[in-house]
């Protein structure tokens, strides 16, 4: 019951980090794994949707730590991304799934930074030390991917952000 209430929410965490809805269910399936051997260890405390997204978080780390030897960055042109905005009348034209579409688009190495800085809210240092990589890479890769998201946006005819 718990896999299947809270499997939407999960799912939407590993999206942003996978390349294909296949990769994501295998991060949500070693994420729930992990939630189900360290369910006694949760602090009450704190909410249970926090606590799943932060495994689901570090499983879709260590799926990218674990796959990293095989993947190459792309070529710029082929890599996009999506960052969300205040401004959400440009994203409002862009359905849900285009955006992730967007997302699933960035080469592994980008897609990784992205979400932890962008999204969750990782520190560039913080990053550095879960991925293996220098700080300096960290900024790197955000930079490349905001790059590729002007991209994205001007092949969407979004002007306002490209």
């Amino acid at each position: 019951m718990l896999y299947q209430h809270y499997y939407g929410y999960a799912m939407s965490v590993c999206l942003r980090y996978s390349k294909t809805r296949e990769e994501s269910r295998e991060i949500l399936n070693d994420g729930f794994m992990k939630v189900f051997t360290r369910l006694g260890l949760r602090d009450e405390k704190s909410s249970f949707k926090s606590w799943l997204r932060k495994i689901m978080i570090n499983s879709a780390i260590d799926h990218y730590r674990k796959n990293s030897k095989h993947y190459k960055l792309e070529d710029g042109d082929q890599a996009i991304a999506w960052m969300p905005s205040h401004e959400s009348d440009a994203i409002g034209d862009l359905s849900h799934e285009e955006l992730i579409g967007m997302v699933q688009q960035l080469a592994p190495a980008y897609r990784a930074v992205f979400n932890l800085f962008v999204i969750d809210g990782y520190s560039h240092e913080e990053i550095a030390s879960r991925l293996d990589i220098s700080v300096g890479t960290s900024k790197s890769n955000l930079f490349k991917a905001r790059e590729h998201l002007k991209a994205a946006f001007k092949k969407n005819n979004i002007k306002r952000y490209a």
